[in-house]
Order: C-alpha cells, then structure tokens, then sequence
C-alpha cells in the first residue's frame, strides 16, 4: 500500500490554500457588513428626525459597503449565505422601506436594492416597528390623518407577508417576523382607534359646552 501520507500532503495543501483563501474573503466582508448595518441603524434614526438629506447619504454609504462585501465574496457563495450578509441586508432594506414609507415615495423593489427575497421580506417586516414609532410620534401630535395611512401602510405589508408559508430555512426566518408584524399592528390599530375615539369624546364634550355656555 502506497503511503498515505505522502497522498495526503498534495490534498492537505490544496485544503488549506482554500480555507485561507476563504478566511480571507470573510475576513475582508464582515467588518464591511458591520459599517453597513451601523449606518443602516443610523439612517432610521435620521428618517424618525425627519432629516431625510442626512438619512439618503447614510442608506448611500450602506449600499457601498454591501457592494464591496459582496465583490469580497463573489467566490465563496457558502460565506455570502453564511448569515452576516443577510443581517446586513435585511437592515438595509429596512432603513429604504422606512425611508420610502414616511417621506411618502415609492417602495423600492429587491432588485433596485439589490437584495433577495428572504432579506428584503424579512426588513420590510421590520419596517413595521419603525412605522409604529413614528405612528406614535405623530399621534402625539394629533395628526390622525397622517396616523390612518402609516397604519394602512403596515396593514399592506402585513398583508404580503402572511401569505408566505415556505420553510424557516427557505425565508430566513420570515414566520418569525411575520407573527412580531402582527402584534405589532394590533397594538397600534388599538392605540390609534382608542387616541380618535378619545379625540373624538373631547370635541363632542369641547361642543356640549360651548352650547351650555
């Protein structure tokens, strides 16, 4: 029998010159992956100031950091799904969403996002607390108006995500996600439907008085 080890040595080599290979694309792609998410992060804030200038150039500086990521890891598919990306992706998509919904522009899609489905369902369904945020915020104020179409605006997406019904693995955990967006419409349909009926109770009562008086 031919030594094994000597058989093992060429194959050995060839391992390891891919691992190093591989280490150093993630390597290169995580740190980049975190400055996305942090500016991601960092534009919701601005979007829930209304400083959407300062918003657009942070949701910039994310899709620049994913597209080097994803040139670091154009040869190593397995680290792209690894995760890390996707957690990436799916607060950047979230910081677009956010953005579009509440200075009222149009959705952007996955492909002008560059994001696949499971990323782009997963922030959009993330999206949904923001939008609560900012619900509240405004109701504070007693702009319902603006309020019913933010609302109307969870309950469409609601509405798309709970007729996915594919496997955890497939979706990135989307069920997850989808069962959080409920939740959260529900509490925030009640908030707002108790603030109209209470805003409501106050002019009738501001009405009766004025007659009395």
């Amino acid at each position: 029998m031919d030594n094994i080890g000597a058989q093992l040595e060429p194959i050995m080599e060839g391992a390891h010159a891919i691992f190093v290979a591989k280490n150093a694309a993630r390597e290169r792609a995580l740190p980049l992956c975190r400055a996305a998410l942090r500016h991601s992060a960092n534009a919701i804030r601005a979007v829930h100031r209304e400083d959407f200038a300062q918003a657009e150039e942070l949701i910039e500086s994310a899709r620049s950091q994913l597209d080097e990521a994803r040139l670091a890891l154009s040869d190593h598919p397995d680290i792209y799904h690894a995760g890390f990306v996707h957690d990436a992706l799916k607060e950047y998509v979230e910081a677009c969403t956010t953005l579009a919904v509440i200075a009222g522009r149009p959705l952007p899609t996955p492909e002008e996002l560059e994001a696949g489905p499971s990323a782009y369902l997963n922030g959009l369904g993330e999206t949904v607390g923001e939008l609560r945020r900012h619900l509240l915020d405004r109701l504070r104020k007693g702009d319902v108006e603006h309020c019913e179409r933010v609302l109307a605006a969870m309950d469409d997406i609601y509405g798309v995500l709970v007729t996915v019904d594919y496997p955890d693995a497939m979706t990135g955990g989307l069920r997850r996600t989808t069962d959080a967006t409920r939740g959260i419409l529900e509490r925030t349909r009640g908030d707002l439907t108790l603030s109209v009926r209470q805003r409501d109770l106050e002019q009738k009562l501001s009405e009766f008085q004025d007659r009395m008086g």
